[in-house]
């Protein structure tokens, strides 16, 4: 049913080629109704003559994702262009920011100095709203305590051109999917789950906000040539199963690493049993795997969902191009993995890492023999990954039937829209209804719990509890910030019936629920539609344009805040080796970029990197001692927070460095995982493996990420090591550094 062979693997979706002409598309195709000077028509034949040149030249097949890359490249003629090896650089046709990680992009960009973004950009409110109240109330509270943020955005997008969705607009990746995502596009995005817009059959990357200010200032993005690794599905979901299932098995199967430096790219005629929105759905969660991003071949599905958002015009383009929008018959994989959706059975990821992975009908078994709770909490559906028309219907529709027993939630029950117009949708179609009476709450259209803005209420901190959510992610304390609430994902229909029975001993399968009088009853496969047949409500108007003329627009940044910082140039380096650095903390197992940086109640900081600083590495486990925030300091001798002994070292004059061990990184797009170190002083990161993102923005932000040749060198580092790196003036690419260990008693290991 599942899993791997290697290469010279055969695509099974073909079609044949077709070129759109001028007589087919007479008028211009903008990229989006924001964006009326653009035209489809003429990116997509210039995707199309790039990947001509680029065939001429490889004389292979081409796979989907390498037609959509290779197409963006600045000079396919002569580009360098290997899997894995190579770094290409790349024009992406536009950039998009959510609010937490624009605020420094958009600081980075003022002092470029530059008047006007290169390309097409918005940013997006989204981050910065805590659930805690419900939707309106909490909406309410987050634009006057964040109005100084929300100004800052609002202002900078008016005045260097970007677009700017007001708070209540809905998430970011929502809000791509719906207005400005397409087949064939290349859109880079800060935040790491911008891989959503693969569901619409484009390349979509999350990336740090140095990577996004580069594409802003007309310079050309650099990617590391990705492998491909390809996804053969076969039959047909039905039943409870759904396309989050799809990627939960394939992070199962991957693991949370297995996609590092890799395109997941989906194939097969199981392809076309699903919606764009849930093929939107896996490649959201590809996050997850490291892959650099993922991607479905144009279809049928696709079409019906660019008509639905009023952008039929793109669906005709898109059409045209069906051959350049699908992959080569006999392109290669680096790796396939095929599975037979009929066979798959809806699965429970977790706790504390999206790639353990259960069926629904072990769980519960499971929970109890390793001592998880198996009383639910809290049941969450919505956010980024799962609150599409087809994921609230689904839903809905197990709710009515409780509704109709007279059973309510067991569970405290949360609904998150994913944005202003898929909440004014199903408010007018009823669908949120029968959700709130059996006792849901309906948050803000924002990420709220999924990203830890959850001001959660019902259990003290540290009180071992689980949830069930249909989120992406559920690192330990990524929720709630509470390092022993158990967090477990699975799609939306699978948390609402298991909110409605309160335990992880229930399968929806084979198991009865209790109606009011007590009688056993069975719930019916869920059911939804696809899209609403009376088409979507936008809802509330909630984009600003950048006007036309911007001279006007002031922004201002006030020198006494705590919560936006103007950036001051690093010290550059002096070109000599680092000689007997400190080493800061050898981290001890999986290390995050919530570890590293973590949000909540920091996002209040995202635009203030002295004072975000304040969180770096705090709750990584240190390897020496075994506990959180606790270091020694090499100066006092005395354990102290890791941000405050890393700033006692900056201010004698010592660099320091960190050594981690494997994925170091993984997780979100932050690039305040890799600012911080570098403001706190310090010059390396060492690990046994990086997440891609994380590496690029340390590479970024001039820190030196190296990776130990042999992975068993992180034993050899003791704590209070001084650590010195040499041959650093002779750096080149697959070049190795020598370092040398110098340990307390005096001894070295090289």
């Amino acid at each position: 049913m599942f899993r791997l062979s290697k290469r010279c693997i055969t695509s099974s979706v073909h079609a044949s080629r077709g070129i759109a002409t001028t007589s087919q598309l007479h008028q211009r195709v903008p990229m989006s109704k924001f964006d009326p000077e653009t035209d489809v028509r003429e990116n997509m034949a210039k995707l199309q003559r790039n990947v001509d040149i680029v065939k001429s030249r490889l004389r292979r097949p081409l796979t989907l994702s390498e037609k959509i890359v290779y197409g963006h490249l600045e000079e396919p003629e002569t580009a360098d262009i290997v899997r894995g090896e190579s770094y290409l650089r790349l024009r992406p046709d536009r950039v998009a920011m959510q609010d937490a990680t624009a605020q420094m992009a958009m600081l980075q960009f003022i002092s470029s100095g530059l008047p006007k973004v290169a390309v097409p950009s918005t940013i997006h409110c989204d981050h910065l709203i805590e659930a805690q109240l419900g939707g309106e109330k909490d909406l309410t509270r987050a634009k006057d305590i964040n109005a100084e943020v929300y100004n800052f955005l609002s202002t900078a997008g008016a005045k260097y051109g970007a677009g700017f969705w007001k708070p209540g607009s809905g998430i970011i990746h929502q809000i791509i999917l719906e207005n400005y995502a397409y087949p064939g596009i290349m859109l880079i995005g800060t935040d790491s789950h911008t891989v959503n817009g693969g569901g619409l059959g484009g390349i979509f990357v999350g990336v740090g906000g140095a990577d996004a200010v580069d594409v802003m200032a007309d310079i050309p993005w650099e990617l590391k040539c990705p492998k491909v690794i390809g996804v053969n599905l076969t039959g047909e979901i039905s039943s409870w199963t759904s396309p989050k299932d799809v990627i939960l098995k394939v992070a199962d199967i991957l693991t949370v690493k297995g996609g590092t430096g890799a395109i997941v790219e989906y194939f097969g005629p199981g392809v076309n049993s699903m919606s764009c929105t849930g093929m939107a759905t896996i490649c959201n969660m590809g996050a997850e795997i490291g892959a650099t991003t993922s991607i479905f071949p144009y279809n049928e599905r696709m079409k019906n969902y660019l008509e639905a958002t009023d952008r039929a015009g793109i669906a005709k383009v898109a059409g045209g191009y069906h051959s350049l929008l699908n992959s080569d018959q006999g392109c290669e994989y680096d790796e396939v993995i095929e599975i037979n959706l009929s066979e798959l059975k809806p699965l429970i990821n977790g706790p504390f890492t999206p790639d353990l992975c259960t069926p629904i009908s072990e769980v519960g078994a499971r929970a109890e023999k390793e001592g998880w709770p198996t009383e639910i909490k809290v049941g969450l559906i919505g956010s980024c990954t799962n609150s599409s028309y087809e994921d609230m219907t689904r839903s809905a529709s197990i709710a009515r039937q409780a509704q109709s027993k007279g059973v309510e939630f067991k569970s405290l029950f949360t609904i998150t829209p994913g944005s202003e117009q898929i909440r004014a949708t199903i408010e007018r179609d009823g669908i949120d209804k029968p959700l709130r009476d059996i006792g849901g709450m309906v948050l803000a259209n924002a990420c709220g719990p999924c990203i830890g803005q959850w001001d959660r209420q019902d259990v003290p901190k540290g009180e071992k509890n689980t949830i069930v959510t249909s989120y992406n992610r559920n690192f330990t304390g990524r929720n709630d910030a509470n390092p022993n609430t158990h967090g477990f994902v699975a799609s939306p229909e699978i948390v609402t019936a298991l909110s409605l029975a309160g335990t992880l001993n229930f399968n929806p399968e084979t198991d009865s629920l209790l109606d009011k009088d007590g009688n056993p009853f069975m719930l019916d496969t869920p059911y939804g539609d696809e899209l609403p047949s009376n088409g979507f409500d936008p809802g509330e108007d909630t984009y600003q344009p950048p006007p036309a003329d911007s001279s006007a627009v002031t922004v201002d940044v006030d020198p006494e805040s705590n919560r936006l910082e103007l950036l001051t140039p690093f010290a550059k380096w002096d070109g000599q080796d680092y000689n007997e650095l400190q080493l800061l903390i050898k981290v001890k197992g999986k290390c995050t970029t919530d570890h590293i940086s973590a949000a909540g109640p920091w996002l209040k900081f995202r635009g203030h990197l002295n004072n975000i600083s304040n969180n770096f590495l705090i709750t990584a486990t240190n390897a020496e001692n075994g506990e959180m925030n606790s270091i020694k300091s090499a100066i006092t001798g005395d354990f102290g927070a890791v941000p405050a002994t890393a700033r006692e070292y900056k201010a004698a004059g010592i660099g320091w460095v960190v050594v981690g061990d494997e994925n170091y990184g993984e997780g979100s797009s932050r690039e305040h995982a890799a600012l911080e170190p570098r403001h706190l002083g310090g010059k390396a990161i060492i690990v046994r493996s990086f997440a891609r993102i994380h590496e690029t923005n340390l590479k970024k932000q001039g820190m030196l990420p190296l990776t130990f040749a042999d992975p068993a060198d992180y034993n050899k580092v003791q704590p209070g090591d001084k650590i010195s790196i040499n041959g650093l003036a002779s750096f080149a690419p697959g070049v190795p550094l020598s370092c040398t260990l110098k340990h307390g008693d005096g001894t070295t290991d090289r």
